[in-house]
């Protein structure tokens, strides 16, 4: 029988989609061949062709290869915020026929030293402005693209089943784990988003998710580059800035997480730049507040598309259908997707509009957590014969095959789209000399949708140590958005009989707190 959901497919497209059996490098070679002197990249008013791209990439994956050693299959450190470079380093790493291991530039050496040691990377591309970070860290070589000895590549001989990306993402253990991608993986989700939103050879995309981050990595990186079009990059977000970019560059395309929507049609002055040029506008990683998608239908004539993803998934696992989304929804299976809502404990079917764990299979699912076959093997259930991915999340599905999140079953924390998980933070916070223990947890937030507050228990020694002390402290130690923004002093964690943290519990109160204020 026919899954409900085709019912609200999209009339113009196929039912499934085969992405072309090529490497990623392939894929950039081959636009670059048809489109040599098209813009590629447009950054802070300098625009980069195709051919200049390919120059630049050529040079320093010359240099990978030769003055660092680097050979098919190492994994590559790249460390960069948005721009011309980190387009350069990604496909440079990629035509040296190594592994791209994207990790946020807010991280600090602590947590560097982690992706380093755990990827067995010997070789990092990062910028100048992080180089500081990267002086203790066990690597042979920290490179800077203006810093290189430009040198012909050895030909490609990557296969699409090789791995090409290595996104890290965390868990209740607070160890974030490798998500082994290959070619083929990440190029399903890539080709599946293109085909999606009708990106083309004359899409101008406006690039502002970071592209660490597999939403701004799939959606306004590599599908602007896979259909040889334009991509419009800021380096960080600046909601002014991004109405000044779509005005002059009459951007068709935007993909972002929904705080962005809201800091534009809230700002005073990027209202008064013309951006009705904007045709799509996709986003994911939290729920659209209805008022915020109604505000921009009556501004721009477009109706914002959520979709639903992981870094397991390389992105979209779930999209809404452009002519008929649906609001604070994840949308429908994408391209050669299943997904069943089951009972996290006996893995049966949940019938509509009941809650369960969504459960996911398809062609854009890693193969494997590096170096970590155990976890791999246990975020995998049995259902109908065939093996679905986990996901965590718990949701339901309504009447037309639409699937909601409701709940989480693990104790991730979505802060503007940033996944925070509670034992990372938590492990760093028991550095501080004050804290005798503590337990992180989800807060409300009004723009963010949650932020991160610590619930803490001073040592008696320590007992006057302010909030402020605690939050200096940790910026020093983490990436900004993982610092926590609320702080709470108890004198005692809740604990069950056996001495496990009833964190649920202090998160359940917390919720209860902001909603009654």
């Amino acid at each position: 029988m026919e899954p409900r959901h085709f019912r609200h497919w999209p009339p113009d497209m196929p039912r499934s989609l085969r992405a072309p059996r090529v490497t990623l490098q392939q894929v950039f070679l081959d636009s670059a061949s048809r489109h040599p002197d098209k813009a590629a990249a447009i950054f802070e008013g300098k625009s980069l062709s195709y051919r200049e791209l390919q120059t630049r990439i050529e040079n320093l994956a010359g240099h990978l290869q030769h003055a660092c050693g680097v050979k098919r299959g190492d994994r590559v450190l790249l460390d960069m915020q948005n721009g011309h470079d980190f387009v350069i380093a990604c496909f440079a790493i990629l035509l040296a026929d190594a592994v791209v291991v994207p990790v946020s530039p807010m991280n600090l050496t602590g947590e560097l030293r982690h992706y380093v040691q755990d990827s067995d990377a010997k070789v990092a591309i990062t910028e100048e402005d992080l180089l500081g970070r990267f002086s203790s860290l066990p690597l042979d070589h920290v490179v800077l693209l203006n810093k290189i000895t430009p040198s012909k590549p050895k030909p490609s001989v990557a296969k699409p089943d090789d791995l090409a990306m290595m996104p890290y993402t965390s868990g209740s253990t607070g160890q974030p784990k490798g998500c082994m991608h290959t070619h083929a993986t990440v190029l399903h989700n890539v080709a599946g988003a293109a085909a999606w939103k009708h990106i083309g050879e004359d899409v101008m995309a406006l690039a502002t998710a970071p592209f660490f981050h597999v939403t701004g990595l799939v959606h306004s990186f590599l599908s602007a580059i896979y259909a040889g079009g334009t991509m419009v990059i800021q380096r960080r977000w600046d909601p002014l800035e991004a109405a000044r970019l779509v005005e002059r560059h009459q951007c068709t395309h935007w993909d972002n997480v929904p705080t962005m929507v809201v800091d534009l049609l809230s700002h005073p002055d990027a209202l008064k730049h013309d951006v009705t040029s904007l045709k799509w506008i996709f986003g994911g990683g939290a729920a659209m507040p209805e008022a915020i998608a109604q505000k921009l239908f009556d501004l721009c004539g477009v109706r914002y598309i959520e979709g639903y993803g992981m870094t397991e998934t390389i992105s979209q696992t779930h999209i809404n259908p452009p002519q008929n989304p649906k609001k604070q929804c994840l949308g429908i299976p994408a391209f050669d997707t299943e997904a069943l809502v089951v009972d996290p404990e006996s893995f049966e079917i949940m019938a509509s509009g009941d809650q369960g764990e969504i459960v996911v299979r398809g062609p854009q699912l890693l193969t494997g957590y590096w170096k970590n076959e155990k976890a791999f093997r246990e975020s995998w259930c049995e259902v109908g014969g065939k093996k679905f991915f986990r996901t965590g999340d718990l949701g339901r599905t309504d009447a037309d095959g639409f699937f909601y999140i409701s709940d989480r079953l693990k104790r991730m924390i979505n802060a503007a789209g940033m996944k925070v998980w509670p034992a990372e933070v938590e492990a760093a916070m028991y550095k501080h000399p004050a804290i005798k223990e503590c337990c992180i947890i989800a807060s409300p937030d009004e723009r963010r949708g949650e932020t991160v507050k610590l619930v803490a228990v001073l040592k008696h020694e320590n007992h006057d140590t302010s909030a402020e002390e605690i939050v200096s402290w940790a910026r020093t130690q983490m990436a900004a958005y993982k610092v926590p923004r609320k702080i709470e002093f108890i004198d005692a964690l809740p604990r069950t009989a056996s001495g496990k943290l009833m964190w649920r519990a202090l998160q359940e109160k917390e919720w209860a707190r902001e909603t009654r204020q």
